[in-house]
């Protein structure tokens, strides 16, 4: 199904700026922007993939990973094909990547499952999920369907978490802002070069979002997937550690992530990240001054649950994306130190 775009430009010889993301791609008429999924139709832009969900499930709220918001609840995830990154890394490149290479515009608009927002909001609600995630592939780039359902969600009392890149636009930004309750934003290197060769991408819009969602008031959570070679080194870790602590606030929790080459888009000959990797991650994040640091994709280590920033003492104990024992009231019941969780 198709939807007029909400943010773009038309320019001459029936061209048109798309406004949503960070690459502000100007696209020929028949053509597709860097996204795979929106397009210039007449001298129009619009949204190929709006109400035809190519993933929809009900997930722990852990899995994106969210840990400071609402944990141990269920949240239902939704996904469109597409990604306006082209990350050599990505686990989910089957969906996000497909759209630009391998598919017709009539394939866009007909794989997945037809679920138009009332009804997204309805399942959330009949299955007793107190969320909706935008998850899976960029959100950004399906703005118009999640947009449209996010503001359906919040008249209802649903709370909307976005898992992203974090390269939207500003003008996305704050057409989100109103309607968004969390969002956790992949910070996958902390330099130009490397978001270049490796995403497509540039690393200052990300981090100007990264601030401004901060200031908003959205509850924010970072993930690094660390990979071996790429983003695994000790200096990396400080950069971006400081930057969390010092320009989005040391309750931020930050999630390091192991790679695995098995599921990667293209860098299968690299090792899967080292333990120890990750290890040093989590206490560079810890010297940095940050209080909630957490290691992922490795079940088991005491660096997933969430510790008391002041005595220690484990508040969440979790096991893979089951949460075993869950603190109720946000507080430490040890020393009454505020734990930096949203409850509802």
């Amino acid at each position: 199904m198709q939807k007029q775009a909400y943010l773009y430009e038309k320019l001459n010889d029936n061209l048109v700026r798309c406004q949503t993301c960070s690459h502000y791609c100007v696209i020929k008429p028949g053509y597709r922007g860097k996204c795979g999924v929106r397009g210039n139709k007449d001298g129009e832009l619009v949204l190929l993939t709006y109400g035809q969900a190519i993933a929809s499930q009900i997930d722990p709220i852990e899995k994106k990973p969210f840990f400071h918001f609402l944990p141990g609840s269920q949240t239902f995830s939704i996904a469109t094909l597409g990604c306006n990154l082209n990350c050599s890394n990505c686990q989910n490149w089957e969906i996000s990547q497909s759209a630009k290479e391998k598919l017709s515009t009539k394939e866009i608009m007909t794989l997945g499952e037809k679920l138009l927002p009332q009804e997204i909001t309805k399942k959330a609600r009949d299955n007793i999920c107190p969320s909706i995630s935008y998850t899976y592939t960029e959100p950004t780039v399906y703005l118009e369907y999640a947009l449209d359902t996010m503001k359906l969600a919040r008249a209802i009392g649903l709370k909307n978490c976005w898992v992203s890149n974090g390269f939207m636009s500003p003008q996305t930004r704050e057409l989100i802002l109103p309607y968004l309750d969390t969002i956790n934003v992949d910070l996958k290197f902390f330099d130009d070069e490397s978001y270049h060769q490796h995403c497509g991408a540039r690393l200052e819009p990300i981090l100007e979002n990264l601030r401004a969602f901060k200031k908003a008031g959205v509850w924010l959570e970072i993930t690094t997937l660390s990979i071996p070679t790429l983003s695994d080194s000790e200096e990396m870790f400080s950069k971006m550690a400081y930057f969390i602590a010092n320009d989005l606030g040391k309750e931020t929790p930050w999630h390091i992530s192991q790679f695995e080459p098995e599921i990667s888009f293209r860098l299968h000959d690299l090792p899967r990240t080292p333990v120890e990797t990750l290890e040093l991650a989590c206490d560079t994040g810890l010297k940095a001054g940050l209080k909630y640091v957490y290691s992922g994709n490795v079940p088991g280590l005491a660096s997933e649950d969430t510790y008391c920033p002041k005595c220690k003492a484990k508040m969440i104990d979790r096991q893979g994306y089951e949460v075993v024992r869950i603190d109720k009231d946000g507080v430490c019941d040890k020393c009454g130190e505020k734990l930096d969780i949203v409850l509802g």
